[in-house]
């Protein structure tokens, strides 16, 4: 084992790294283990990559252990084989070791009882550590017990879209008539097809739905088939088919478990529930409650279900025209889940689509208000919350209109939902 980490690191050390940066502020140097979680092939690895560039460009190019843990040749390691890890290293640096070396450990969770390892490094060696995962609860759990105090996380997503227009090496200027119709075009594609980066960076249609099925099969057979022993697989893969089909949607789990046992499955309130969190734990769906005073209260009301990336909800599907209300709303959560950890939505006689109390931001979303009683509608809810919230602003997100509507000293900024996205990155 020691001979192959010996080739991992130096194979790793000649490679060139060609990579696009992310809005990702990760220190290159703090006290801390620095742990990026989030859905596979969300961009985690090439976050770590520009981290290392960025050391690279400081000279520091043979002070660096990267190990990606999916590495075919990696398939049954213990952790208690990590320790030849530092010793192969060492062995070929020997000079290193009274400098800072920079551990990078990819897909960590891979090994059983990783945290072991990363502990002990951590507290003997000179060190700064990274390490990613895609499974929220494996590594909060690990974290919050071997780690505690040790580590900060950062939670990585699929591309925003400010990251997209990054991608696509397309200019945001305002004032400029053809880079906003570069801009609109550019987000007409990302709010049907996502962002996950590999899928932004093909150009064939029909290699980019190939990529996304992929994606799901990776999700469901890695993260959760295998990991939880799922038995009941068609059930699982039809809760899939319903979420990605149906993003920002009020879901209720009696309602859901009696349409299931309809149709003839066998299935238990406990199994749907648990199948949820699976879901929740590998970054493929999210819920909001509702904003009460009381957990339950909260606990009582119907959750609303969103997707990681709406490219999901494209190979999933299957009516004529994309829901463009549905997925306005989903990118609206994501780029508020980016930032907040609690985003709820709130009601009283109307429903308000977000309310973030970190922030006292209620946000509603419209895409067609073009009928005077839709706009009344949205308007009236933002009023009834901002009143209770004690809020002077509030926001209706839009597809094109653009305007701040006064009334009774509360403002409503009513803005597109392109331009709130990348102001708000």
């Amino acid at each position: 084992m020691k001979e192959l980490f010996k080739r991992l690191i130096t194979d790793f050390m000649e490679k060139d790294l060609e990579v696009l940066s992310r809005n990702y502020n990760i220190p290159l140097d703090t006290q801390k283990i620095v742990s990026l979680i989030g859905v596979r092939r969300s961009g985690k690895t090439y976050i770590l990559f520009d981290l290392i560039k960025k050391l690279r460009e400081k000279g520091l190019r043979e002070n660096i252990i990267y190990v990606n843990f999916e590495d075919d040749r990696l398939i049954g390691i213990t952790y208690k084989n990590l320790d030849e890890l530092i010793e192969a290293y060492f062995e070929l640096f020997p000079r290193k070791r009274e400098e800072r070396i920079y551990i990078f450990l990819d897909e960590v969770q891979e090994v059983e009882y990783w945290e072991k390892f990363v502990r002990r490094i951590y507290d003997s060696l000179n060190t700064q550590i990274y390490i990613t995962g895609s499974s929220s609860k494996l590594l909060s759990k690990e974290i919050a017990t071997s780690l505690r105090g040790r580590t900060i996380s950062y939670e990585i997503f699929p591309l925003s879209f400010k990251e997209f227009l990054d991608f696509k090496n397309i200019e945001f200027n305002l004032y400029s008539s053809k880079s906003l119709s570069f801009i609109k075009s550019a987000f007409n594609e990302y709010l049907i097809k996502g962002g996950f980066p590999e899928v932004v960076l093909e150009e064939n249609e029909d290699i980019q739905i190939r990529i996304l099925r992929d994606y799901v099969d990776l999700v469901v057979y890695r993260d959760i088939i295998e990991r939880y022993h799922i038995k009941n697989l068609s059930l699982l893969k039809l809760l899939i088919k319903y979420i990605f089909s149906n993003p920002a949607t009020l879901i209720s789990f009696n309602k859901l478990y009696n349409d299931f046992k309809s149709m003839g499955y066998k299935l238990s309130k406990d199994t749907l529930f648990e199948y949820f969190e699976y879901l929740n734990d590998a970054y493929v769906a999210f819920t909001t409650a509702v904003f009460k005073s009381s957990v339950k209260e909260e606990v009582r009301n119907p959750k609303k279900v969103f997707i990681v990336d709406n490219g999901f909800n494209y190979i999933f599907d299957t009516s004529f025209s994309p829901d463009f209300s549905k997925l306005y709303e989903n990118l609206v959560f994501l780029n508020l889940r980016r930032k907040y950890k609690d985003v709820y939505y709130f009601r009283q006689k109307r429903e308000v689509d977000f309310y973030v109390p970190q922030e006292k931001l209620l946000i509603n979303v419209s895409y067609d208000i073009s009928s005077k009683e839709t706009l009344k509608r949205e308007l009236t809810a933002l009023e009834e919350g901002m009143k209770y919230f004690g809020i002077k602003e509030s926001y209706l997100i839009t597809s094109e209109k653009e305007e701040t509507i006064t009334t009774n000293s509360l403002k409503i900024h009513l803005t597109p939902l392109w331009k709130w996205l990348v102001s708000k990155s």
